[in-house]
């Protein structure tokens, strides 16, 4: 098992700090983290927390998944790694803007 726990439905109201210190009553904490939006930066209601330990991280699980935080049931669990994704701008992927198809003739000598 990892050090790294995802904690989900953490409360809006919930800082890093108040995370940290519900953890270190487990163990020792080496990192928290709350998910943010990028453009508002309201939290997204989840996070991530690094254990300094496999057993704290264990320990943490048992203690804490389904425990009231703050009015919200959390959800801890061990984080699964970071998945690859796609860059791109508007919708990804795709033949992009303007003068891509054949039809537009933008750009190009009509047909």
């Amino acid at each position: 098992m990892g050090k790294k726990l995802y904690v989900g439905s953490i409360s809006f109201n919930a800082t890093e700090e108040s995370l940290r210190d519900l953890f270190s009553s487990i163990g020792e904490v080496e990192s928290a983290k709350i998910i943010t939006d990028r453009d508002t930066g309201r939290s997204k209601g989840f996070g991530f927390i690094e254990m300094s330990s496999e057993e704290d991280a264990k320990k943490a699980i048992e203690q804490l998944n389904g425990k009231i935080f703050m009015e919200r049931t959390l959800i801890v669990n061990e984080a699964r790694p970071q998945q690859q994704r796609e860059r791109g701008g508007f919708g990804g992927g795709g033949r992009g803007g303007f003068g891509q198809g054949r039809e537009s003739g933008y750009g190009r000598g009509r047909r």
